[in-house]
């Protein structure tokens, strides 16, 4: 049973070139946006260990970081998208990280975070309820391709922060 599919995009770009474009390697996760089922799932786990070292750096590196992944990503998603001859391919996944980023922003490191976080911002990922489904479909480009997933993990960082004010993540 192969995972992977036999190419990617409009443009039947193979795995081997994915792999070795470094836009196209970061735009695809890190080869986590190869998988033939639940490549945004997929990206949103490689987005974990991403999560877990900028979560040992103080506020202020980390916002600075995920800032500058949001900025990259529109850069590196846009140009994906051409070279795959294909808007928001679902092997895109830069914006996934970026999201789960975002999601976890605000409250302090614990493995409910990161675990809830995922589940959070996977629903509002998926189910696209308003604004985001809006953005999908009108915001073309890198911008549109990352900005629904932003406003997904903002989203889901609300609901985080509500539950770590009233106590849920409490040891």
């Amino acid at each position: 049973m192969n995972i992977f599919l036999e190419n990617y995009g409009k443009n039947k770009l193979t795995c081997k070139k994915i792999l070795t474009n470094p836009i196209l390697l970061l735009a695809f996760g890190f080869g986590s946006g190869l998988v033939k089922k639940a490549p945004g799932t997929s990206g949103t786990v490689a987005a974990i260990p991403v999560y877990l070292l900028l979560a040992q750096t103080s506020f202020a590196i980390y916002s600075i970081l995920t800032i500058i992944s949001i900025l990259v990503g529109i850069k590196i998603c846009g140009e994906a998208a051409d070279l795959l001859g294909e808007h928001d391919f679902n092997g895109i996944v830069w914006d996934e990280i970026a999201g789960y980023l975002i999601a976890l922003w605000f409250v302090p490191f614990s493995w409910q975070a990161v675990v809830l976080g995922f589940v959070l911002f996977r629903f509002f990922d998926i189910l696209k309820p308003f604004p985001i489904k809006w953005v999908d479909k009108h915001v073309h480009g890198g911008l549109g391709i990352m900005l629904d997933d932003v406003l997904a993990g903002f989203a889901a960082a609300g609901l985080l922060f509500i539950c770590e004010s009233v106590g849920f993540f409490l040891p």
